[in-house]
């Protein structure tokens, strides 16, 4: 695969300007051919334009460069290794999927760049944080941790799947990735106990699989009331086949392809049924009036896919926008200043006079009651109803056969009801 960069200013002044050189340059790592990197790269697009319109940071603006992993780990590094070597940028805000992020980590370490992860949450990096501050005291992760998202799914579990579903055992259908690895152990370490669901079977799949009728055979014949499924790549193939093949099991999880207003198309019309695991915002869900103006402005800038931001475009955003907050406060982007006015970022969106989302982060030695741990620099979420002290770490959304979406858990953000599909016998 040859690596592809290309440059970009931002508009208002820096693009006003054709002569001026911009003063702070801010680095986007991510693929520029997926979703998921669309949706990052957008938000971080927008939140510049309305800072340079408001005269920058600290009377500087700020240009835009782009490097393209194409969602392949080697590829990552390049990408790090080009926005920090060549381009000399201040920040860096990443789209990178779990194991690209995983592959540059070592070069965030060694280059010192300030960088914002807006999809990956993966737990093995909050512990990085944990174990070696100093050399990850750069890093920031404005996404709720997946050992967060396994506990919202636990209550998920236990709430409606076992409780209203009257389901006891589960198999867990996996794709061969470091996120698939690390959201099936913690599910299969808490399920369990917690909400009373026994772990059948655990089939781990390759994501260039194409064929998933063996798959679906097996996991029926463990005997298992419904499919956990873990995909963030490719999870279009293993969703329009479980609808065609109607696999005789509820399905519902983790799947990255359902987190989009594309879904539906791309499964062919194939995807009703399933529900996932997702970041707020998601496909579905209420938004207080601050996201609402963005994705207004987004969809208004914007003609192709993702016509609807995932909730990365969000975290980048809103992420973007602190990160140059800090940079504003302690007058650059030297660490002894940035990190400590990052970690003091804390913005909180009230819908109808109530908290409903909130970006901020965990600090250093704040434990969180309910796991018992840190989470230095990961987004600061709740896992506790009435969830009024900051976001849930996750709502649960579900596919409808008709087409149509909706959040069905938790109950605070519900705005549909959870079902399984018409063939399944429930």
């Amino acid at each position: 695969m040859k690596l592809k960069y290309s440059i970009v200013a931002t508009t208002v002044a820096a693009l006003a300007a054709s002569t001026a050189v911009a003063d702070i340059k801010v680095g986007f790592i991510g693929s520029l051919s997926s979703d998921t990197g669309l949706s990052t790269l957008r938000g971080a697009e927008i939140a510049i334009d309305e800072i340079n319109a408001k005269g920058g940071v600290n009377g500087e603006q700020i240009v835009l460069v782009k490097a393209d992993t194409g969602q392949d780990p080697t590829e990552g590094v390049k990408a790090f290794e080009y926005l920090a070597e060549t381009e000399e940028v201040d920040f860096i805000i990443s789209g990178s999927i779990d194991d690209v992020s995983l592959g540059w980590m070592p070069r965030m370490q060694e280059f010192q760049i300030p960088t914002l992860d807006t999809w990956t949450s993966y737990i093995g990096i909050i512990d990085m944080v944990v174990e070696d501050y100093d050399s990850m005291r750069p890093y920031f992760m404005n996404i709720a941790s997946d050992e967060a998202l396994a506990t919202l799914y636990i209550d998920f579990g236990k709430d409606v799947l076992a409780d209203q579903m009257g389901w006891s055992s589960v198999v867990v259908l996996a794709e061969d990735t470091a996120f698939g690895g690390a959201i099936t152990g913690l599910v299969t370490e808490a399920l369990a106990p917690n909400a009373g669901i026994e772990v059948k079977d655990i089939i781990v799949y390759d994501i260039a699989t194409v064929d998933f009728a063996p798959i679906f055979s097996r996991a029926v014949d463990t005997g298992a009331d419904f499919i956990y499924l873990v995909s963030s790549v490719n999870s279009q193939v293993v969703s329009s086949q479980y609808v065609k093949l109607q696999v005789p099991l509820g399905m519902t999880g983790v799947n990255v392809a359902a987190l989009g207003q594309e879904y539906w198309e791309d499964t062919g019309g194939a995807g009703g049924g399933i529900s996932t695991l997702s970041p707020v915002p998601s496909v579905g869900f209420e938004m207080d009036p601050v996201s609402q103006e963005f994705l207004n402005t987004y969809q208004e800038r914007y003609t192709s896919r993702p016509i609807i931001p995932h909730f990365n475009g969000f975290n980048a955003y809103f992420g973007l926008k602190q990160a140059m907050a800090a940079a504003e406060e302690a007058g650059g982007f030297d660490l002894d200043g940035w990190v400590p006015a990052m970690e003091k970022q804390d913005l909180i969106l009230e819908k109808d006079g109530e908290m409903w989302l909130r970006y901020g982060f965990w600090g250093n030695d704040e434990v969180e009651p309910r796991t018992g741990r840190t989470y230095p620099h990961n987004a600061r979420f709740d896992i506790t109803a009435p969830y009024d002290d900051a976001s849930p770490s996750m709502v649960v959304i579900q596919w409808y056969e008709d087409g149509t979406n909706a959040v069905v858990y938790p109950e605070k953000y519900a705005t549909g009801k959870f079902t399984v599909p018409s063939w399944v016998k429930k």
